[in-house]
């Protein structure tokens, strides 16, 4: 259904109107690489043209220890200020995901660590509740007379959620040395209150999308 119903019913005088790898393994805090830039959105009650999009980008270390990414026993470990720790879905997900690249999460004797930071940020607040009737009232002269138009529009559209930026961060280093040897990270726009973009969904769909091409970099 469209998210506007429109029906204007005039007196007098009516009228109707429908209107790729990166070769360099960047050096970022957990706080970057920046995201996409989420200054500029559509007013409230519009669609983002980026909502529901996943992005993407991993990196690959020029090291010969990347040989033996994606095999063996591996730890898990949530970063700072991790915001999913808690919750468990992006850890779960991200155990599933390290199983089909070839590690054993949880084994003996891990050689290599991931670590990994979720962060939420607000885009747009929730749109408040709205009168389903709205209309207007004009009055107009002309040679023939005066004249009045009524325009009523009925809005059956429920107000939209929240709009949020979700956003997974992944590093996986040699257990002994420190040494970096992979990282990216996967973020989505979505609703609060779309079905189709439910916690565990989020979760499963950007950790999905981090280790598509593992180990190889990809962006997108």
């Amino acid at each position: 259904m469209k998210p506007w119903l429109a029906n204007w019913i005039g007196i007098g005088l009516a009228a109707a109107s429908a209107s790729a790898a990166v070769a360099q393994m960047p050096q970022h805090g957990w706080q970057g690489p920046p995201g996409p830039g989420y200054g500029s959105v559509e007013p409230p009650g519009m669609r983002d043209p980026r909502e529901g999009k996943v992005q993407v980008q991993t990196f690959l270390a020029e090291s010969p220890r990347t040989a033996g990414l994606g095999r063996g026993a591996i730890v898990i470990a949530a970063g700072p200020a991790n915001l999913a720790a808690g919750d468990g879905l992006f850890e779960a997900a991200l155990a599933e995901q390290l199983v089909h690249a070839g590690y054993q999460p949880g084994g003996a004797s891990p050689q290599q660590t991931v670590e990994y930071v979720v962060t939420r940020e607000l885009i747009q607040p929730p749109q408040p509740p709205h009168s389903p009737v709205q209309g207007g009232v004009g009055v107009g002269a002309g040679n023939h007379g005066s004249g009045m138009d009524v325009g009523i529009m009925i809005d059956l559209s429920k107000p939209r959620g929240a709009l949020v930026a979700t956003r997974i961060e992944a590093r996986i280093r040699d257990t002994a040395t420190r040494e970096l040897l992979w990282q990216g990270h996967a973020e989505v726009m979505a609703r609060e209150n779309d079905k189709h973009w439910q916690p565990e969904t989020i979760a499963g769909r950007l950790t999905g999308a981090l280790f598509k091409t593992f180990p190889r970099p990809t962006s997108g």
